[in-house]
């Protein structure tokens, strides 16, 4: 049930994204491409440096079984799950307070079972869960700047 639940949110989450593209494209046009490339750029870099820092998992150095299925070694932090979580949560804020809240909250609902389910340490979803936001709002930010004040 455990993993079921886990699966949904993150199902859910990764489903609200192209819906909230869609109403970015029908309603703030300018903005569609913002909404686009600042989570593409963002989740590359995060990536990336992922791949390069290549923190071990609580199941290698515990050895515990994890409760959500995994083979990955390694690439620990940041979660990238609670990452792109947080980051669709900044994009949907970005649309609507109430539904952007509603997000943050299935985020951090993601980062507990990313724990609990024993595939990241807290300190992986916590720097994911900022991560997102952060890269959101200075790379909304930037874009705005850059691109619709000229």
């Amino acid at each position: 049930m455990f993993r079921l639940g886990s699966r949904l949110l993150t199902i859910l989450v990764y489903l609200a994204y192209p819906i909230a593209l869609l109403v970015f494209y029908l309603t703030r046009r300018q903005e569609f491409f913002m909404a686009v490339l600042v989570p593409l750029v963002s989740f590359c870099l995060l990536s990336v440096f992922r791949a390069v820092y290549d923190a071990p998992r609580p199941y290698e150095e515990l050895r515990i079984d994890p409760i959500t299925k995994k083979d990955t070694k390694g690439k620990s932090f940041p979660s990238r799950h609670v990452f792109s979580a947080f980051l669709i949560a900044g994009v949907i804020w970005s649309l609507s307070k109430v539904f952007g809240i509603f997000y943050f909250m299935i985020g951090a609902c993601i980062a507990a079972s990313r724990v609990i389910g024993g595939v990241h340490y807290p300190k992986d979803v916590l720097a994911g869960g900022i991560a997102g936001i952060l890269f959101w709002f200075i790379g909304q930010r930037l874009f705005l700047t850059i691109f619709l004040q000229s």
